[in-house]
């Protein structure tokens, strides 16, 4: 999952854990938490590490911070991950569902994120009319922009 977020803000531990990596891979600053009483880790890039492998973190404790690079999101964002294992789940499923607003996800077109910016709003987009559980086919036209 990709969050948007500015370069060099911190990034936090989404739950209790060890940290199990914290180092570079593939250029990119990674760092990975084994979840406490789990068999699940969560990752997070590319971060420049303020903890080391081995140190025990709290929900919401800082494991680093948003480094630049070239990326395929518009801005800077923080790649979050979950895995069982080698197999990587939904991260949301970590979410309690109050902040999900109990609705499915839905992937919007990229050039979408530039108009909320400009609103200075972030804010869940209703679905269209004829995405519903009835009938979960997108609307046949896909969704342009307005100009500025």
């Amino acid at each position: 999952m990709d969050l948007a977020t500015p370069a060099g803000a911190q990034v936090r531990a989404v739950a209790a854990g060890r940290v199990s990596f914290a180092g570079r891979v593939a250029g990119r600053g990674v760092v990975s938490v084994e979840l406490a009483g789990t068999d699940l880790r969560t990752t997070y890039e590319p971060v420049t590490a303020t903890v080391k492998k081995g140190a025990e973190v709290e929900p919401g404790g800082v494991v680093g911070t948003v480094e630049i690079t070239g990326s395929h999101c518009p801005t800077a964002c923080v790649h979050w991950g979950l895995l069982r294992g080698e197999t990587y789940l939904d991260p949301l499923a970590l979410l309690p569902p109050w902040l999900l607003n109990r609705g499915p996800s839905r992937l919007l077109p990229v050039l979408a994120a530039p108009a909320f910016q400009r609103r200075g709003e972030l804010r869940a987009q209703p679905p269209p009319a004829a995405q519903t559980k009835l009938n979960p086919e997108p609307p046949a036209k896909p969704y342009s922009p307005q100009p500025p």
